[in-house]
């Protein structure tokens, strides 16, 4: 049984429409402005400003991407996090993420990467995997061994974290220790039944993920595993840790890619978060719910980098 206060909180942000004088939750349409709604993520992230403390960040521009190394106290300066920020694909940077990352740091005690890759509609696909691959090429050449590399992201940035994997699979690159992916993106033709079943319950203005969609793919195909890995020949690949919120058009997403993987010989596992909404671990420590999933994948990270 979910708990109280998690029932609270997740009806509160599935319902901050009425807080801000509307009856209804937003829908989004080819016309919604991608300006504002970056603008309003910005804004929503500013509210969470507090870094731990004995967090170290420092910027570095990567092959001309905007990063940042978000270091913890003590960390091992061998193992990394490479954090690959969500959005939709259309949002997300590190000042919006920045609170994010420096806690997964902070708890995990392992210095952290996140970086800036380009945006749709601006920059449709392949540009974001491009530029992710690029900063992971520029990592290796700084001495970090794939086996002391984890790479995670949330939301369409779980979906690239395992679209870079077949990626690097692909061109026999060396992969890293494993991944995390939370309520991973990884259907792009948005076909699962989930995106029709849960839109009542989700987080996520209506229809938001087919414009997400629309603007990312372009003139490419959605089927193509770079842009929906679950499309993907996923043999081969490293260990993977899936989380995805029940209560989210994206669950199918997440629990149909664990299945397939499974059935690869990846070895995978897929925490399915009851009544949960999207992405909801990074809430933690807000209520128990987010805090044991959070815990579940800390636990995963240190396992995979032996720290």
């Amino acid at each position: 049984m979910t708990s109280f206060k998690s029932k609270m909180v997740n009806f509160l942000i599935r319902n901050r429409h009425l807080f801000q004088g509307k009856l209804r939750r937003e829908t989004f349409d080819l016309n919604t402005s991608i300006k504002d709604f970056r603008e309003l993520c910005e804004k929503s992230a500013a509210k969470r400003t507090k870094i731990p403390k004995g967090i170290k960040i420092i910027e570095e521009t990567i092959e001309g991407i905007k990063s940042e190394w978000i270091i913890p106290e003590g960390a091992n300066s061998k193992k990394l996090i490479f954090y690959v920020h969500g959005g939709g694909y259309v949002s997300g940077s590190c000042s919006d993420h920045r609170y994010v990352v420096s806690k997964l740091a902070y708890d995990s005690k392992i210095t952290c990467l996140q970086y800036e890759y380009r945006l749709a509609p601006e920059f449709p696909f392949p540009v974001a995997l491009d530029d992710s691959l690029a900063v992971y090429f520029t990592v290796l050449s700084k001495d970090y061994k794939p086996e002391n590399i984890l790479l995670m992201g949330e939301s369409a940035g779980g979906g690239l974290t395992l679209a870079m994997l077949l990626a690097l699979k692909q061109n026999n690159i060396p992969l890293p220790k494993a991944a995390v992916a939370i309520s991973p993106w990884t259907d792009l033709t948005c076909a699962s039944k989930s995106y029709i079943t849960k839109n009542k319950v989700s987080v996520a203005p209506k229809n938001s993920w087919s414009v997400f969609s629309h603007h990312y793919v372009g003139n490419k195909d959605a089927k193509n595993p770079l842009i929906s890995p679950l499309f993907g020949d996923l043999e081969g690949l490293p260990p993977i840790y899936i989380n995805s919120g029940e209560a989210d058009e994206l669950f199918d997403d997440g629990k149909k890619f664990y299945e397939k993987a499974k059935k690869a010989g990846v070895e995978i596992t897929f925490k399915e978060g009851k009544g949960m909404i999207h992405c909801y671990p990074i809430l933690a420590p807000m209520f128990k719910e987010a805090t044991e999933a959070m815990n579940e994948i800390l636990d995963f990270i240190r396992r995979q980098l032996n720290y």
